[in-house]
Formats: C-alpha cells, structure tokens, sequence
C-alpha cells in the first residue's frame, strides 16, 4: 500500500469551473500537494458543491482503513464584513465506520475551512494551504520584487483550496464513508485522500541543519550551485560552507576579519524542516546528485544519498543565549561586532541579524547597516549585548572592535540549558590618550543610527556620512539635519553631509555642511540625470563649503582626476583621501606634496555595501589637549594636518621631537632631523619605512611580513626644502596582504607629512608636475566648453545668476593655472 490513497470523487461531483463563482479555479483530475496526492474530478465536473438552497447530504464512500483523512475544500461565502463569522458552523462531516461506529467533526469557518483568496490575516486557523513556504527566486525575478527578494520568502496564502488534515483516532477499523451535512453557505469538497502513515500529513518540525558532501572530486571542485527540494517540507537556500577545519579557522591570523570564501559545491549545508517520510533531492547546476528519504536521515545521523552526495544531521540540540561582550579592563560591555557558528562553520548569528548578508549576493545599496560579511564570515554589530539560538556543545565565536582592541577567536561551550556567555576583548592600545580620534571620512547608504552602531562596533569616533545622488536615485536626504549627532556616551559622533559628484571633473566630500549645497551632482550620468546638464563646479562646491565653515576633502584621490588639481592649486581642498593602497594615489599625492602644497592624508572607505567595516581605512586626527572632543574640533584637527590613514597597523611619527603636520626649520645649508616612527597592529603587516620627497630613505621589515610591531629611528640628513612621512605595509610596502572586504583593501597605514624648510618658509616646486597640472586644468576647460551637455543659452537661470554661465563653470581652472604661473614666477621658470 502507498502512503496515501486518493478516493476517487468523480460520481459524486455536480459543479464545475463556472461555479465557483469570482473565486480562482481549482485543479481537475490528479495532482500533489506538499508530496500528497489528491484526484479532483472531471474538468467540467471537478468539485462537490453544497450549501445554499440545497441542503442535502452526500455522502462519499471510501471502504478502507485510515489513519488519517485529508479534505481538499473552501467556502464559497463568508460573513467575514459582518464580524461574526469565526467559528460559524458551515457543515458536518460524520465519519462512519464499518462496525457502525460514527464520529462528527464540526467544519468552522477560519477554523477547519475558509474562504479563498483569504483577506489578510483571515486564513483558517487549523487547515493548511494549498500554497506552500517557498522561496523568492534566488538570482533572477522582477525588478519590482527587488525589495521583498530580500525576505527570501513568499507567503502561503491558499491559491484555490484548504487542506484539512483530521487524525483517526480508529486507524485499525475500516472508514465505510463520510457522509457531509452542509450547515448554510456554500462550499466545495474537491478532493479528499486516505492517509496510511503514522506521522502528521504535513510538516510541524522546525528546520535542521544538515552538511552537505560531494565525496567525489569533480564533483565537489564544481562551481556552487547546489539546490535541495522537499517535497513533504520545506528547505532553505544551501550556502557553501568553508574548507578549512575549525583549528585552521582558530589559529587564523587574520583573528576578526573573515576568512576565505568557498565558491565550490563541496561542503555546503542546507536547512530542512519535513515530515519523516518527505524525500529530499540534491543538485548542483539543475543535474540530481542524489535523493534520501528524511525519516532515514533523521534516525541515522548520516547517509550517502547515493554514490555522489554523503549528508550528515548536525543537529544536537540549541539553546536560547544570552551573550555579553566585555572590555576586560573595566568588566563593562563593549560594543563590537561578532560572529557564532558550529564546528563545521554553519552560521548562528544574533537575533534580529542575518546569518548570510544578502543571502550571500552581491548587492549595492541594498540592506547595509547592523551586518557586515568578510569572505565567508557574516558579523553581527552589537552594543555589547546579543541573544539568540547557539549550537549545544562546542561554539566557535570571532570577536572584533576595530584597531585597538585584540580580536578574540575562540572555541568556548554550550551546554544543555545554558542560557548566558560572556566574552572578553582586551585592549592593544588607547589611542584617546593620546588624543587621536579615528573617524571615517567617506561613508554611504548608512542611516544616522546605523552609523552609530557601527561606529562603535569598530572602535570608530566619526562618521561622515554621506548625502549624493546617483542618476535618478537620491540618498540618505532624510538623514541631513545640519548638525552632528552625538551618542549618549559622548563616544561616537554621525555628521550626514554631502559627496558632490561629476564623473569626468571629479568627487568633492564636503564635511560639516550647515545648509545643502546643490545641486549635488552635475553633468550627466552615472552621478547625474540623465542627459543632465553641467551646472556647477568642484571649485564651486568648495567655496559653499568653507562659506559655511566647513571642511573640503578630495576623496579617492585623484579620480576622477581633472579638477582636484584646480582645487588644490588653488587652496580649496583642505585634504586628501585614500581609499586603497594604490600606487598612482601615492604618486599623484607625493607629486602635490612636491609642488609645494600642504595636503593633510586621511583614511575613508566609500562604504556602500554590507561587505565593508566602516573604518576599515580611518582618519586618526590629534585634537589638542585644551580643547573638546566635539565634531568641529575634530575636522579642525584634520586641517592643521595631525593625522595618519590606518589600515590596520597604527603608526607614530615626530621629526627632532615634532609631530606629523609640523614645520620645522632647518638653516640654509641643511642639517640631519632624527626621526623616530613606530607602528602596532591587530593584523600582521611586514615592514615600516621612512619616506622623504617620495622617496625611501630608511625602512625596518618583521622578516616575513608577518609581525605586529615595528619601530625606526634614524638621523637623516636634509639639504632642500622636504617632507618626512612614515607608512608600513608588505614586507615591500605595496605587496601588503590584503583583507576580505569586497576591496581587499590591503593592511597599510601612512601618515601625514612633517614640513622641512631650509634656510626659510617651507617651500616646494616641480616642473614636471607644473606642466602635468596645467595640461590637466586645460584639459577641464576644454570639456566645459566643448563636451559638456548645456541648456541652450537665454533658455533658463543658473543657480548662479550670471549670464555667462561657460565662463563661470571655466573661472576656477583659469584661477589654478594663474596660480601655477604664479608660483614658477616665484621660482625663476619661464611660463
């Protein structure tokens, strides 16, 4: 006998498609559900109708032992707008048995029957849909599921019919009929299927984790594209899981910052709630590996599901815990971010945070803030304080705060009924002490509160957060207020401001703006509109900026690379951004800084997915002693010149006792500084160099590249005007080793330059990068004037007002070339 026997109601069916009235169309003929299989009649006759005018009963025979029956039915009409309809009697099914016996079961509305389609929140209590969990598509769908694709789940409503599972409490005795007694309204029984097995006919089980192992070679080094089917339950989207062995992932040095990963179908786990006699099929890119039935698996821990696919049931238990991260110093909770997962690296993240950010996808603008993915590894951003379900038994946790605190990896122990964990994160240095404030200059996507969170969670002071536009989409405008938002504690500051943005002159951050500067990009896409015209400037945008008191920062310098050399030219930017250990940023910064301009290096990150820490490159700036930590103080810090960019390690510099952003004097012959740098770090890194007019002149390495901490002192000897900086990174500076953010930034750090003038004012020229500059600048005249999109001239009112609105895009760079000449004026050049 098969597990379930659909009875054949085809004589006794009186209605078709045409009477069920606005209602959607029920199946004919035979067909499953959730695996079960039901037999609707004819296409013209497919449904028992009764109720209404006809109260007669039917009777349907079915003569066969059952443990369970399964009525396929709706109602046809409900008094759902008058309020009293749950719990109405809308029949009576009796069960007859072949030793006379008969029990009633009383059909209620929104209890055992309902009405289809359901209004919301109205389904019926006890029966289940004919509609079940499934998943969103998980690469492809309409653009506009883009918002509910990331709930991953669409929601069971009844498409056409109930499912009625009624347990027999006489599953020995033969079930002669059910004899159906309509009560008033109408309704239709449109199949009805014997069940032989003794389990629930429909999943009540929660999902477990179950590992998933190709044990052969091709298959298991295939791309991942493994999906898993149940047809008596329900599974979630599998996810590779990683390679290494959990004393691999312990002993890691990269402790806090993800670890690599896996793209291969081998090994993978999936989750899976079903009844014991659902079966479950594996395939990786649409062929079947294997098949098992659930039951199986479930009473022998482990099966080969045929010869290409080996599953294990990694379930032994969870508890409900509540965890708490403290600074061991002071006992306190710290906020932080944080990542749980089993042995064999199945992810068990905080309540009310993902286990996969995005389901694992790449996304862009789509769900940032409170998680954050590192290669394989998802963080969770938590105050301090988290709770949700952990494995019993043996935990892996991965605890991080940023630059100054150790990460803690480790492997600690559930046990049954355990409900609290505490961790501890020791402190690696207090930068504060020294009175240097990390902030990130350069962050997107993130809300104000958001921004906090996890600001604090890496250790993180500000948070610039930034306002643009991007074509036809605007962001975070809500977030502008024009002040700073500062956390209770005083120790986090959120600043929403603005990147102006053109995509052939360049990007401007503007910090610390009072009012809006608009428009916020200009010329075009991807910044602008499309087929938008080019209404302003970076020059522009500057002067807005600092008529507010506000500070200029060149983010990602030099791209896009026209007009920042306008704006440094002439003295608009107050700073310089990195956004990556590159070696045409260095170029082009060391070429300014040899030109003879003063340009503060900062740290940013151009945040704009879930799978880059804020902070991951940062400012540190040095606020003076006698003044409060406020935002303003902070950006004032910034453009006197007092700060480095971490990537990791934290460096110090002083040149003859000086720190960086100084100028120092030397006499007109020259001299030697002694200079002294060091740098520590949470993550390896492999050399400390000295670097002067572009050059290196001294450098310390760990001999490997793989030590924590460095320091140099040198005497060094300075016959010309010069800078001093200090940066570390690989064991040859650029070959640095690189994290798993979706850059793969590299671990570096690089400070601002300490100004050496001899014999006078610090001063610096080069020609070369004079004639480069100028080329430039030419060159953003040529495309105002001969590529940029304009309205036609006397056709409307720039923001401006001017009536030459070309010479007025064009002034700025005719500025910076006239100071340029200026300045090989002041050096004896012919220009």
């Amino acid at each position: 006998m098969s597990d379930y026997t659909p009875i054949d109601l085809s004589p006794l069916c009186n209605a078709g498609p045409a009477d069920l009235g606005d209602g959607p169309p029920i199946t004919a003929g035979p067909h499953a559900i959730y695996g079960v299989p039901f037999l609707a009649g004819a296409e013209d006759r497919h449904v028992i109708l009764l109720g209404g005018e006809s109260l007669a009963d039917v009777a349907i025979p079915l003569g066969i032992a059952a443990k369970s029956l399964v009525f396929a039915h709706r109602l046809l009409e409900s008094r759902i707008p008058d309020g009293d309809f749950a719990g109405r009697l809308c029949a009576t099914y009796t069960v007859r048995y072949a030793d006379g016996e008969e029990i009633e079961l009383a059909i209620r509305e929104r209890f055992e029957i309902g009405i289809v389609p359901a209004p919301w929140g109205q389904q019926a209590l006890l029966a289940w849909t004919d509609a079940s969990d499934r998943l969103m598509p998980r690469h492809a769908g309409n653009w506009g599921e883009m918002g509910r694709r990331q709930a991953e789940i669409m929601t069971p409503y009844p498409e056409a019919i109930y499912l009625w599972p009624w347990r027999n409490p006489r599953p020995d005795v033969v079930v002669k009929a059910v004899v159906v007694r309509p009560a008033g309204p109408r309704l239709v029984i449109a199949a009805l299927t014997v069940g032989h097995l003794d389990e629930p006919v429909f999943n009540r089980a929660g999902r477990r984790p179950v590992k998933i192992v190709l044990p052969g070679a091709q298959d298991a080094t295939s791309p991942f594209a493994i999906e898993v089917d149940v047809d008596r339950g329900a599974a979630t989207y599998p996810y590779p899981l990683p390679t290494a062995p959990a004393a691999s992932f312990l002993d890691d040095q990269f402790k806090g910052w993800g670890e690599k990963r896996n793209t291969l179908a081998s090994p993978a786990y999936v989750e899976v709630a079903a009844t014991p006699s659902a079966t479950v099929q594996i395939r990786n890119d649409g062929e079947v590996l294997g098949t098992f039935n659930w039951g199986e698996l479930e009473r022998a821990g482990e099966l080969d599901a045929g010869s290409r696919v080996r599953v294990t049931l990694v379930d032994e238990g969870r508890n409900w815990v509540r965890t708490t991260v403290v600074d061991d110093a002071t006992g306190e909770p710290i906020p932080c971010r944080v990542h749980f997962r089993s042995p064999d690296g199945i992810p068990y993240q905080p309540h009310g945070h993902h286990n996969h950010v995005n389901s694992d996808l790449d996304s862009w603008h789509m769900d940032i803030g409170g998680d954050l993915k590192l290669g394989q590894t998802s963080y969770a951003y938590i105050d301090g304080r988290c709770e949700g379900w952990l494995p019993r038994g043996d935990v892996l946790v991965d605890v991080a705060r940023g630059y100054e605190y150790e990460p803690l990896r480790e492997r600690v122990a559930v046990a049954s009924g355990q409900q609290t964990l505490e961790l501890r994160l020791r402190r690696l240095t207090d930068l504060r002490k020294e009175r240097y404030f990390s902030g990130d200059t350069h962050v997107h996507f993130l809300s104000t509160q958001g921004a906090h969170l996890e600001a604090a969670g890496e250790g993180l002071n500000v948070v610039n957060l930034l306002l643009s536009q991007w074509g036809h989409l605007f962001t975070n405008t809500e977030e502008f207020t024009g002040r700073a938002s500062v956390a209770p504690d005083g120790e986090t500051i959120v600043y929403a401001s603005q990147e102006n943005r053109q995509h052939i002159l360049g990007h401007l951050t503007l910090l610390g703006l009072k009012e809006p500067v608009m428009p916020w990009c200009s010329g075009g896409p991807g910044e602008a509109e499309l087929a938008g015209t080019l209404e302003t400037t970076l020059s522009h945008w500057a002067d807005r900026c600092h008529e507010q008191g506000g500070t200029v920062v060149i983010p990602h310098l030099p791209n896009p690379n026209c007009e920042p050399a306008a704006l440094i030219a002439t003295g608009r930017a107050d700073a310089v951004e990195w956004l990556i250990q590159d070696a045409y940023m260095h170029r082009e910064y060391y070429r300014y800084l040899n030109m003879g301009y003063r340009l503060p290096l900062v740290g940013g990150t151009d945040k704009m997915t879930s799978d880059v820490p804020v902070g991951i490159y940062r400012t540190y700036v040095h606020i003076p002693d006698d003044e409060p930590v406020t935002y303003e103080s902070w950006c004032r810090g910034l453009r006197a010149g007092n700060t480095f960019l971490s990537g990791g390690p934290l460096v110090r510099l002083s040149v003859d006792g000086h720190p960086i952003g100084s100028s120092i004097g030397l006499p007109g012959n020259g001299g030697t500084v002694e200079v002294e740098a060091s740098a520590e770090s949470v993550v390896p890194f492999g050399s400390l160099e000295l670097v002067m007019n572009g050059d290196v002149v001294a450098r310390t390495d760990g001999g490997g590249g793989s030590t924590r901490r460095l320091s140099i002192r040198e005497r060094i000897t300075v016959d010309r005007h010069s800078w001093i900086a200090a940066r570390c990174g690989g064991p040859t500076y650029f070959d640095s080793i690189p994290y798993l953010d979706g850059w793969a930034r590299k671990i570096m750090a690089h400070t601002s330059p300490v100004y050496i003038g001899v014999g006078g004012e610090w001063r610096m020229f080069d020609p070369g990068v004079a004639s480069y500059l100028v080329t430039l600048l030419n060159g953003g005249i040529d495309y105002i004037n001969q590529r940029s999109l304009q309205h036609p001239v006397g056709s409307v009112t720039h923001h401006h007002g001017r009536d030459d609105h070309l010479a007025h895009l064009a002034e700025p760079f005719h500025e910076a070339i006239s100071a340029i000449h200026a300045k090989m004026h002041e050096f004896g050049i012919p220009h």
